[in-house]
């Protein structure tokens, strides 16, 4: 039997957002996000970093693109602040900040590299958080308004298109947990955030669609994880039954199916009233999407663990608080992170058996490893590279099950700010370095390249 394929026109990309690598605060009259207000709280990000410059990618961009093109990149996924081109984020339009994504695409397109355009990667203004934040149905309003000025400026070149970054993490990081921006500890707002990001997105979908030509692709980009009951009791399975509706169900049954899973609005009922789901929100939140993002990097192994949830600081389950996370014995990133490539085979093939979605794209997969250059200032990161290999092949045995991929895109381009990781956590296949923000490919860049090439030979060359 033949090898498995990836379809013809494939898409191999690389992935960023804008407040991890953009920096230039200063510049465009871009305002405040909640990014730049949470940094600034002691001990909110390790080593007290921040995004002011970042990687200066808003002062380098030519440089970066001329990066990607020299990797053979074929798209590149990207996130425009919408502090940069809102300050406030409604009113007062900053065509300097559009000015920079218009050059970007121009870019881009320059050197045939296909735009993916993400537009909330997580950094609300800070007027519109002070007004409520996403917890206010306001704020997906303005959202709407946002993607309508953005598809004015960019929708005659930019085809593709995903509306929200991982809702649950904005929602249950930002707003439960609270180790993530704004840093608000509140179930009830946590659930209400999620519910006003999906109404965001379809709200923003139908401003899209009136803006874009009929050839434009819509979408959205979520992070699901395979949940895996670690315990043979009943309180383990319901658990497990408990996460996959926060982490899974919760966003594709309404997305997908135009409604919430029983059990996950009932589970809610002990943090919130569930008043700010009103009539007519479902068949907002479910117009028709063109294309899927799908962010994997593991899965949940979960167990009941009374009194002593171990998901924070990274997560929280609203109404689920008795979440024990196991560790496995499979190898880790340095996020602790188990490397678990077949559970992509199971999200793909769970996404399409469940829910019949649009044509699929990984708008992220990657990994956080210390390395460090050698003596001759090379980074010969062999464990990303085999998590990158591993991962492709899982991509190859979705698309012989059946699942219709079109793209696969490597978070990230550049070694960046990781959120509350600060600059402690490496995932680029371009190191960065921290004074001079020299731009240094690393082994698994070089090794991506020739994938990106056509070169499907390097994949046997990594042993699992």
């Amino acid at each position: 039997m033949a090898e498995p394929q990836f379809p013809p026109g494939f898409f191999w990309g690389a992935a960023t957002s804008a407040y991890q690598i953009e920096g230039g605060v200063d510049l465009d009259g871009r305002g405040r996000s909640i990014w730049d207000t949470f940094c600034e709280r002691p001990g909110a990000v390790k080593n007290n970093d921040d995004g002011r410059i970042a990687c200066d990618h808003r002062r380098r961009m030519r440089e970066d693109v001329a990066l990607m093109s020299e990797l053979g990149l074929t798209a590149y996924r990207f996130s425009v602040a919408w502090p940069r081109v809102q300050p406030t984020g409604s009113g007062a339009v900053r065509e300097s900040g559009l000015d920079f994504y218009r050059a970007l695409v121009d870019e881009l397109l320059a050197r045939d590299i296909e735009p993916f355009l993400t537009l909330y990667h997580w950094d609300l203004p800070q007027p519109l958080e002070d007004a409520g934040g996403w917890p206010r149905r306001d704020t997906a309003a303005r959202f709407a308004d946002y993607a309508a000025v953005v598809a004015a400026a960019l929708g005659d070149r930019v085809q593709h298109w995903s509306t929200v970054n991982e809702p649950w993490c904005a929602s249950m990081l930002g707003y439960c947990s609270g180790v993530h921006a704004p840093g608000v500890v509140d179930p009830g707002a946590a659930i209400a955030a999620a519910h006003h990001l999906l109404l965001g997105h379809g709200l923003s979908v139908a401003a899209l669609r009136a803006a874009l030509a009929d050839d434009a692709k819509i979408g959205i980009t979520l992070n699901p994880y395979p949940v895996v009951a670690a315990g043979p009791t009943a309180a383990d399975r319901d658990i497990a039954r408990r996460v996959d509706g926060v982490a899974n169900r919760l966003w594709y049954d309404p997305l997908l199916r135009g409604e919430y899973p029983d059990d996950v609005l009932e589970d809610f009922r002990s943090v919130s009233d569930l008043a700010h789901i009103r009539d007519g929100d479902l068949a907002e939140i479910s117009r028709p999407l063109d294309e899927i993002g799908i962010n994997y990097y593991r899965r949940h192994h979960v167990r009941f663990g009374q009194g002593a949830s171990s998901a924070p600081p990274w997560s929280t389950w609203p109404g689920s608080p008795d979440v024990e996370l196991v560790r496995t014995e499979t190898p880790v990133t340095a996020m602790g992170w188990a490397v678990e490539p077949d559970g992509l085979v199971e999200t793909l093939v769970a996404l399409v058996n469940d829910y019949d979605p649009p044509p699929v794209y990984i708008h992220e997969n990657g990994s956080a490893y210390d390395d460090h250059p050698g003596p001759q200032g090379r980074v010969v990161d062999v464990d990303r590279r085999a998590f990158l290999a591993g991962h492709v092949r899982a991509c190859l045995r979705a698309v012989e099950a059946g699942v219709d991929l079109r793209g696969y895109f490597v978070w990230s381009l550049l070694d960046n700010f990781e959120w509350a990781e600060g600059y402690s956590r490496r995932f680029g296949l371009v190191r960065v370095e921290p004074d001079t923000l020299r731009r240094t490919p690393k082994a698994s860049a070089r090794w991506y390249s020739a994938l990106a090439g056509g070169d499907a030979t390097v994949l046997a060359k990594v042993q699992p």
